[in-house]
């Protein structure tokens, strides 16, 4: 393997000039050398693409007619790309200098990584983890991710508690460097989606062919979070209840799949009741909204998860990331409100 093998690094962009201004100089100035820079512009209507040319010429721009969303936005990119290892990063991330290096050393130390993550810290407090992926992605048996760092809204001091790095389940979307032969392999993300999930989706079918996915806390980066769809938006409540219930019926083995998906949907039930206690009727509606769309695209998700899972393979349990415990129960009945509290065994 190279010692210093070309990265593409793949900025998605959608009205974000703002972002583009205020980030891109310090993904500019990364110092690991052999690497390039894209902008994916979704159908943007602000003058983010004359801002980028402008400022920063030697930014390759891919401008696309429409917005395509987080998944298919970033797959329209791919043929474009040719370098072994790809990072997908949100335009609203400050990254370190020497942020890469870390991430493609370890990704040149072993073959089967399909994808790695920085330590991902929060912009506007950098003292403490980001909601969005802090030091690596996890699920429970009723595929509610959590990270180390960041378990629902209780959000760590980063206080050097996960340095090591580490084999996680699923690597965030947010900042994610891809082996982009796996990717070529298995497909990147479910177009369908659109956005929110996709990254674990991708993270679960590449350890379903005995890959892994990871962690390297060398490398940190810093996001602002929700710039897109805010938390408590409803339709970002749509599309990560929907998104969830797809991929669980995609990769859950097939006797898991229905007596998992009702314990979530009672599990969004209960959720609901919390809403309406507190009048947010519009994610009500965006929770049954998503269930009715989940029932009705069941063929459509049948049929995905037949060509995913051809003859002579099958969808497992990844032994690494996977915790077979309700990491809801754990956190609002009894207490848990931290990774460290969840007494994983890593």
């Amino acid at each position: 393997m190279s010692s210093s093998p070309k990265v593409s690094i793949i900025i998605l962009n959608w009205n974000g000039k703002k972002w583009l201004n205020q980030f891109l100089p310090s993904v500019a100035a990364t110092t690991y050398a052999n690497h390039e820079i894209i902008l994916v512009d979704n159908g943007s209507t602000d003058d983010s693409i004359a801002f980028t040319k402008s400022h920063f010429p030697q930014v390759r721009i891919i401008a696309l007619d429409k917005n395509y969303g987080f998944t298919l936005g970033n797959n329209l990119a791919l043929p474009h790309i040719d370098t072994p290892y790809y990072v997908l990063l949100n335009s609203d991330v400050e990254v370190s200098p020497n942020w890469l290096e870390p991430l493609v050393k370890k990704m040149e130390s072993d073959d089967k990584i399909a994808a790695i993550q920085p330590k991902i810290r929060k912009f506007g407090q950098k003292t403490h983890f980001e909601y969005a992926g802090a030091a690596g992605g996890y699920l429970d048996k009723f595929a509610y991710p959590f990270c180390r760092g960041r378990v629902f809204d209780t959000i760590e001091e980063d206080k050097g508690q996960y340095e090591e790095a580490q084999e996680i389940f699923w690597a965030t979307g947010a900042c994610c460097m891809v082996r982009k032969k796996v990717s070529d392999e298995i497909g990147l993300f479910e177009p369908s989606f659109f956005a929110h999930m996709e990254e674990i989706d991708f993270c679960w079918r590449a350890k379903n062919k005995g890959y892994k996915v990871f962690c390297e806390p060398k490398s940190v980066v810093y996001h602002v979070g929700g710039g897109t769809l805010p938390q408590g938006n409803p339709r970002k409540t749509f599309l990560n209840i929907h998104n969830s219930l797809a991929m669980m019926y995609r990769n859950l083995p097939a006797a898991q799949v229905f007596p998992k998906i009702f314990v979530r949907l009672v599990l969004d039930g209960v959720f609901a009741l919390k809403l309406l206690s507190a009048g947010e009727f519009s994610s009500i509606m965006a929770i049954a909204k998503a269930h009715w769309a989940f029932f009705g695209g069941i063929p459509k998700w049948h049929k995905s998860r037949k060509e995913i899972y051809k003859e002579g393979s099958s969808p497992k349990l990844p032994t690494v990331g996977y915790v077979n415990k309700s990491v809801v129960w754990a956190y609002f009945a009894s207490g848990k409100k931290t990774f460290q509290d969840l007494r994983i065994n890593e």
